[in-house]
């Protein structure tokens, strides 16, 4: 048996070790260069958004003196310590790779020329630029004390500037800083005899740093980049106007300390001490060895006209199961539909919603929003469905981090055209996937469904991996109503027919359904659980599945972030086998498996195995029962075990491998996925009978 203190992986480390998976794919040379650079923007961002949350709120934790210990028995300060080597570490491998990368790009046209590097014609274009559209907007700030540096944005780019010193004076220098804050653009696109020949905005602020301070001496131009820590408690329980309290909460946020300083390493040590010192950032403080925010380099990676240097599209397929010239309502009566996203387009969703809104039969619809698009179709239908005359009901979850604001407004829109908006539950986040539409037919009222994995989001719809499932059956159709009246109504949840909610009853139905498991290998039956999430992190189902696997139950997850579970560890977790992929398309979709005595159990899920999503969050785990459903999941579900190409081999250390395939044929699931996806389009169409209409001669009129 393993000691305790080596049951579980550190949190934050196994997310490290996830966004080192993404830059991994941005380091294959065989990757066409445009892709690379696209995965190694992403890794950007998602250190971005690590900084912002989690060790944000680790430092708070820290400077409070915590010595409390996560699972993986380390304090605050020891996992801010190692989180430090090893962003160290991954910073290195980025920069060395973007490198790479840009050197590839410029054989092929696409170049960067830093400051100091300009032909005559380009310094020219770029001058023009900078006298025409930078030096107007942007302001240089002197500051000659502490209390005086500038309020900057969160992520925005900004140039601190030293000066000489006056005459007679000890000190080092005097400083000013041009924040950029939303400036909007940052690519400057030069002269070029073809391909894109590019610089950034804080080289030519540097190459005209002069223009700024004239008459004085400029002896040094750093560019540097804050991430404020978002990692900041919010009260609803306590609020009395939701809305309002929510939008000076975000106003609240835009202020709140430096979790992260990074400056170009070229920056002396007099500018790098006058930054740490005005933003309180000695620890915090990155020296990157190339351009800051990588992130932005997204825009490069999406320029048109360089096609050979992407990946060819996979677009969406459509459904067989969905005829386009039938009515959504028409297809779900007859069969419940399975979509698997993105390989098949998320439109029949959209089309489902649009067509209640207009549908003189419909008489309600009810829906969750966790994340939508910024031109949401789906919102304005529902807006549409409310002016004409129906009764829609949206549970709008304003605390979706970093979506607060797009939320606010949305919710704000949708009560001016007459929806019912409910700002979530005090205490609770909802992040359930539902949408329930009531229609009045010949044979009494019908309840047509959606369930989802992923949001309302037909933008990230074509770019993460989701299951959706369209049904009107009667038992989901009333615990579907059950569900929304205790959300929206304040109520106790009555007992479901079929589904579970979080933080009511998931928890343990899932721990049942392990235990159901584990009791019958123990019995010598045959016991298999199998499990697709995003994050794995709770204790105490992890505690459960160790519990089978020590039973003899063979366990396989596909993870795509997070994994505090050891698997492989004698006499613990040897029966566990952990996977990960990351591909092209974001793996997103939650799928559960179960063997149950050869009863199949299969479930979709909005909830992730953490204690947020269990305990904290407003979730639905929904049955596949429906046969051609169920078997077309569980066939999903095996492709990505078979993934020999993508996927990456969880080690008992919290490392990954690749899995040793051998000689056997190569399988790259989101391959397999999308091509079954584009074949089963071409099988429906085979299948379809010819009719041979002869020609009629024209009517002849008397």
């Amino acid at each position: 048996m393993a000691k305790k203190e080596a049951r579980f992986l550190n949190r934050e480390l196994s997310w490290l070790e996830f966004n080192q998976r993404v830059l991994d794919e941005a380091c294959i040379p065989e990757t066409p260069l445009l892709e690379r650079l696209k995965f190694l923007a992403i890794t950007g961002s998602n250190l971005d958004e690590f900084f912002m949350v989690r060790v944000g709120g680790l430092q708070i934790l820290k400077e409070a003196g915590s010595s409390s210990r996560d699972p993986a028995r380390l304090t605050p300060t020891q996992q801010l310590e190692q989180i430090e080597a090893r962003v160290n570490r991954m910073m290195v491998d980025q920069y060395a790779c973007f490198s790479a990368i840009e050197a590839g790009l410029a054989e092929h046209g696409i170049q960067r020329v830093p400051a100091g590097a300009m032909t005559d014609r380009q310094r020219d274009v770029a001058e023009q630029i900078f006298l025409n559209e930078i030096f107007p907007i942007l302001t240089p700030i002197a500051v000659p004390e502490r209390k005086d540096f500038p309020q900057l944005v969160n992520h925005s780019l900004s140039i601190c500037v030293r000066l000489a010193a006056v005459e007679d004076s000890n000190a080092s220098g005097r400083f000013a800083v041009i924040p950029f804050g939303h400036l909007g653009w940052r690519f400057l696109t030069l002269h070029s005899k073809g391909g894109y020949t590019y610089s950034l905005v804080e080289d030519a602020v540097a190459e005209f740093i002069g223009s700024f301070f004239p008459g004085e001496r400029v002896e040094e131009c750093v560019p540097f980049r804050i991430t404020r820590n978002a990692d900041i408690a919010f009260r609803d329980d306590t609020a009395s106007d939701l809305l309002a309290d929510m939008e000076q909460f975000l106003e609240v946020r835009k202020t709140s300390d430096c979790a992260r300083l990074e400056i170009a390493d070229h920056a002396g040590p007099a500018i790098t001490q006058f930054l740490q010192d005005a933003l309180q950032a000695n620890s915090e403080t990155i020296k990157l060895p190339g351009p800051i925010a990588l992130t932005d380099f997204m825009h490069v990676a999406t320029l048109s006209g360089f096609e050979d240097l992407k990946i060819p599209d996979w677009p969406p397929q459509p459904s067989p199961d969905i005829d386009s010239t039938v009515k959504m309502f028409d297809v779900i009566a007859q069969r419940d539909i399975l979509l698997c996203h993105p390989f098949e387009s998320f439109d029949p969703v959209v089309r489902l919603i649009e067509e209640a809104a207009v549908d003189p039969d419909v008489l309600a619809i009810k829906q969750t929003l966790y994340r939508t698009s910024r031109t949401s179709p789906i919102v304005k239908a529902l807006g549409e469905a409310a002016k004409q005359g129906k009764y829609v009901t949206v549970i709008v979850e304003l605390k979706a981090r970093f979506d607060e604001a797009r939320n606010i407004s949305w919710a704000k829109w949708m009560e001016q055209c007459g929806v019912q908006v409910i700002y979530g539950v005090k205490g609770l986040k909802t992040h359930a996937k539902i949408c329930l539409i009531m229609r009045r037919e010949p044979t009494g009222i019908r309840r047509y469904m959606h369930f989802g994995t992923g949001n309302y989001n037909e933008t990230t719809a074509r770019l993460y991996s989701d299951i959706s499932f369209l049904t009107c059956n009667d038992e989901l159709g009333a615990d579907a109503t059950s569900f929304l009246h205790a959300v929206t109504g304040y109520s106790q949840p009555q007992e479901f027919h079929k589904i579970e909610a979080a933080p009511i009853g998931l928890r343990e139905r899932l721990l049942e359904m392990i235990e159901a498991e584990t009791k019958r290998r123990q019995q010598g039956q045959k016991a298999h659980i199998a499990a697709k999430v995003n994050s794995l992190v709770d204790p105490q189902v992890i505690e459960a599945l160790y519990a089978a696997s020590q039973a003899g139950v063979t366990v396989k997850l596909n993870i795509r972030g997070i994994c505090c579970l050891r698997p492989g560890v004698p006499g613990l977790s040897e029966n566990i086998e952990v996977i990960s992929i990351v591909d092209r398309f974001l793996e997103h979709a939650r799928i559960f498996y179960f063997y149950h005595g050869g009863d199949e159990r299969v479930f979709i899920s909005s909830a992730d195995w953490m204690q947020r999503n269990l305990d904290r969050r407003i979730e639905l785990m929904v049955p596949i029962e429906a046969a051609a459903a169920r078997r077309r999941l569980i066939s999903i579900l095996d492709t990505y075990f078979r993934d020999n190409v993508k996927a990456r081999r969880l080690q008992p250390d919290g490392s990954y491998e690749l899995p040793i395939s051998g000689n056997v044929q190569p399988v790259r699931s989101q391959e397999v996925l999308y091509l079954e996806a584009r074949q089963a389009v071409h099988q429906a169409a085979s299948a379809r009978p010819t009719v041979f209409e002869p020609h009629r001669a024209p009517e002849t009129t008397d």
